[in-house]
C-alpha cells in the first residue's frame, strides 16, 4: 500500500499547537494517515456561489488535508436534505420523520459525483481508500465509473436498519447496489451487518458465498463488524489536565451531599432525550425520599437547527425541563439542569469523573462513545454506574452496565434507583469488567482491524468486485 486516503463528509484534522484536541476518532485516523503518509479528503464546511472543484491543501500535525467547498444548493439538498432528512431518520427507525424528495436524491448523487471527480486525480496506484458514513454511500460507484481500481472500503458509523424498514426508502435497491462497488463494508455490530445481509439475500437476490462474503448485482463484497472504540490512553491523560480537574471540582462542589446523574448528547431525536427526561421525572415521582439526594445534568448541544424536526424537539425538551423543575424544585434546590451549550472534551471528562451515574439512553445508536468515555473517566476505587440503552451498539460490548429499554420511563426510573443504591463492591466489579473492554477494544484496535481487513481483500482473492477483478 502506498498511502491511506480517508474520505468523510467533514474533515477533523489534528489540533495545532495551543488548540483544543479533537475527538478520539479523528486522532486515530490522523495517526493512521501519518503512518501511511496519507491524505484526508472532504468538505470544508464552507459554501461557494459556484462549485469550481478547487482543492485547499494543508498539513497540520503531520496530516495532509484536501478540502473542497460546496454550493448552497448542495448543502440544502445533499447534507440537510438527503443525508439528514432522509437517511438519518430512516436508519434510526424514524420513518415518520423521513422526507423523500427527488431533489434531495439528485443533490446527494451530484455531491458524491463531485467528490469523486475532485478526488480521483489525487489517487495513486496502490493507495487504499477508506470512505466514512452515510453521506458518501455512492462514492465508490462514482470512483469506479472514473476508472479507479484501488481497494475501497466503507464504514457505516450509524445503524443499518432491518430490511423491512430499509425498503421504505424509494430507490433502496440502487443504494445497496452502489455498496457492492466497495471491496469491504464495515458495520458497528454483528446485528447491523446481519441486517444488511438479510436485505441482500431477501431483496436483492444475493447469496452468501462464505461467512462475511456476499454476492449480488454481479459483484462480490466482503462485510464485517468493526466496533469503534475510545482512545482510552488519551482520555486518561485528559483527565489529568487543569481544565478537567477544575470541572470535576466545580461539579463536585455543586453536588455536595448529592449524587450527580449526567447525560451528554448532541440534541437529536435518536438520543432518547424526551424519554430520558420522562424517566427522571418518574424517578422523582416514585422516590420522594431520594429527590434531594440527586441532581441530574443534561448537556445537549444544539445541532442541525435548519431541520424542522430538530427545532421541534428543542421546544419539547425546553417545556419538559421547565415542567420537572416547576413541579419538584424547592427554594434551595433544583433537581434538573438542562444545558444547550458545547463543552470541550477535557471539560466533559471532568463532568464524567464527578458523576455517580452516567445515563446513556439512545433510542437507536450506531455505537455511542459517551458510554465508553464515562467508564474511562471513573475513579477505580469509587466508580460510578453506567445505565445504557440496549439499543445502542455499545450495549453489545458493555453487558456489565445496567441495560434498559429507553422507551420505558419505569425502567429508567428503576435503574436510577438501583444505581444510586448500588454498593461499592458491585460498582467496582462492574466497572472493572467494562474498563477492560474499553481499554482493549479501543479506537486503534478498530482502525487496525478495518485497515488490515481491507488490505487483505486483494490477497485473499475473489472478493474484489467481479467487474474489476483481474
Amino acid at each position: 500500500m502506498n498511502r491511506l486516503i480517508v474520505v468523510s463528509n467533514r474533515v477533523n484534522p489534528p489540533a495545532g499547537e495551543g488548540e483544543e484536541s479533537v475527538g478520539g476518532l479523528a486522532m486515530a485516523l490522523a495517526a493512521a494517515l501519518r503512518q501511511y503518509s496519507g491524505l484526508w479528503f472532504g468538505w470544508s464546511g464552507q459554501t461557494t456561489p459556484e462549485f469550481d472543484g478547487k482543492i485547499s491543501m494543508q498539513t497540520v500535525g503531520g496530516v495532509t488535508t484536501a478540502l473542497i467547498d460546496l454550493e448552497p444548493a448542495d448543502l440544502d439538498e445533499y447534507y440537510n436534505g438527503y443525508a439528514n432528512r432522509t437517511l438519518w431518520p430512516l436508519f434510526h427507525y424514524r420513518t415518520d420523520l423521513a422526507a423523500y424528495d427527488r431533489v434531495y436524491g439528485e443533490g446527494y448523487s451530484r455531491v458524491n459525483r463531485r467528490f469523486a471527480e475532485t478526488l480521483a486525480p489525487l489517487i495513486g496506484e496502490g493507495d487504499l481508500i477508506w470512505v466514512h458514513d452515510y453521506h458518501l454511500i455512492p462514492l465508490a460507484r462514482e470512483l469506479r465509473s472514473l476508472g479507479v481500481k484501488n481497494r475501497i472500503g466503507f464504514f457505516l458509523h450509524i445503524p443499518w436498519p432491518a430490511h423491512q424498514v430499509f425498503t421504505t426508502l424509494p430507490g433502496h435497491g440502487r443504494l445497496v447496489e452502489a455498496m457492492f462497488d466497495y471491496d469491504l463494508v464495515g458495520f458497528q455490530t454483528a446485528e447491523y451487518r446481519q441486517a444488511f445481509e438479510e436485505y441482500v439475500l431477501a431483496e436483492a437476490g444475493g447469496a452468501e458465498l462464505q461467512p462475511g462474503v456476499l454476492t449480488a448485482f454481479g459483484r462480490t463484497l466482503k462485510v464485517g463488524a468493526f466496533p469503534i472504540g475510545l482512545d482510552a490512553a488519551d482520555f486518561a491523560r485528559m483527565l489529568k489536565t487543569p481544565r478537567a480537574r477544575r470541572m470535576r471540582d466545580v461539579m463536585t462542589a455543586a453536588t455536595v451531599f448529592r449524587h450527580l446523574v449526567v447525560g451528554v448528547d448532541r440534541l437529536d431525536y435518536s438520543k432518547g432525550l424526551e424519554e430520558r427526561f420522562l424517566g427522571f421525572e418518574r424517578f422523582l415521582a416514585d422516590n420522594p425520599d431520594l429527590r434531594r439526594e440527586v441532581l441530574m445534568l443534561q448537556i445537549a448541544p444544539v445541532s442541525r437547527e435548519s431541520v424542522d424536526a430538530y427545532q421541534e424537539i428543542r421546544g419539547r425538551l425546553d417545556a419538559l425541563s421547565g415542567r420537572i423543575n416547576g413541579e419538584y424544585s424547592d427554594v434551595d434546590w433544583n433537581p434538573f439542569r438542562y444545558v444547550n451549550r458545547t463543552y470541550r472534551r477535557d471539560e466533559l471528562a471532568g463532568v464524567y469523573a464527578a458523576a455517580r451515574v452516567g445515563l446513556v439512553t439512545p433510542l437507536r445508536d450506531g455505537m455511542n462513545l459517551v458510554a465508553k468515555e464515562f467508564v474511562a473517566a471513573q475513579d477505580p476505587d469509587d466508580p460510578g454506574v453506567l445505565i445504557l440503552s440496549r439499543f445502542a451498539g455499545a450495549a453489545r460490548q458493555m453487558e456489565e452496565a445496567l441495560l434498559i429499554n429507553p422507551n420505558s420511563p419505569e425502567e429508567i426510573a428503576d435503574a436510577l434507583k438501583r444505581a444510586i443504591a448500588m454498593d461499592r463492591p458491585e460498582r467496582v466489579r462492574r466497572w472493572k469488567a467494562l474498563f477492560e473492554k474499553v481499554e482493549k477494544e479501543d479506537v486503534t484496535a478498530w482502525r487496525d482491524a478495518f485497515v488490515g481487513a481491507l488490505e487483505g481483500v486483494m490477497e485473499s482473492g475473489g472478493t474484489r468486485p467481479a467487474a474489476l477483478a483481474s
